[in-house]
């Protein structure tokens, strides 16, 4: 009996979907808006000097496919994001930032949550 592989979008968790969702729309706003306040922001370990190809979905869809965390991680891991918004003002999650920020708020959140 062959059974057939369901795609990964049927398989994925409703709150990776909702958070790619929302981390793209608040990068995509910030591109827009930071371009006039260039000056007054800083760049982080965290920025990189081109946007990557690959889009906020399909990175966390490549995150949930090989990194095998809890759905809370990913809850966690926002939490963790919005932690850093709000102590780092001057570094704002955009395009060039975004997935980096992204798979190093999952892996802490998988060391905090899976590992114990």
């Amino acid at each position: 009996m062959i059974q057939e592989q369901e795609p990964l979008a049927e398989t994925m968790p409703n709150v990776i979907t909702a958070m790619s969702s929302l981390l793209q729309r608040v990068s995509e706003t910030n591109d827009d808006l930071s371009r006039p306040l260039w000056e007054h922001q800083r760049i982080s370990a965290f920025s990189a000097l081109t946007k990557p190809s690959i889009s906020i979905r399909s990175y966390m869809e490549r995150i949930f496919k090989y990194a095998n965390c809890s759905d809370s991680c990913y809850i966690v891991a926002y939490i963790y994001l919005d932690r850093f918004i709000q102590k780092q003002p001057f570094v704002p999650i955009d395009s060039f930032n975004i997935h980096r920020l992204i798979i190093t708020s999952v892996l802490i959140s998988a060391k905090f949550m899976d590992d114990m």
